[in-house]
């Protein structure tokens, strides 16, 4: 893996962790966590992919290196709604 194939793939994880965050409603950080979380969502994704024998649905192939666009954002989208429900404070 290159550089250039390393920086798409931050940037893909970038925006799949940004959408999931959009979705959750809940937004902390900036870019460096948009792509943590895509990251993490991927890994959150692909696990309840393979637990509960889901498809694979959208795939981007990077010279060998595959990531599950889909799932990446389902898994940022969990993550972030449950860490946004462990961390809110109590409303007034």
């Amino acid at each position: 893996m290159g550089l250039i194939d390393f920086l798409v793939l931050l940037l893909v994880a970038g925006i799949c962790g940004a959408l999931g965050q959009a979705i959750s409603g809940y937004s902390r950080g900036g870019c460096l966590v948009a792509i943590a979380l895509g990251f993490i969502g991927a890994l959150i994704g692909v696990w309840l992919k393979r637990t509960l024998g889901l498809p694979e649905l959208l795939m981007l192939d990077l010279r060998g290196t595959q990531f599950p666009i889909v799932w990446s954002i389902l898994g940022a989208a969990l993550f972030v709604a449950v860490i946004g429900f462990l961390t809110r404070g109590p409303r007034r």
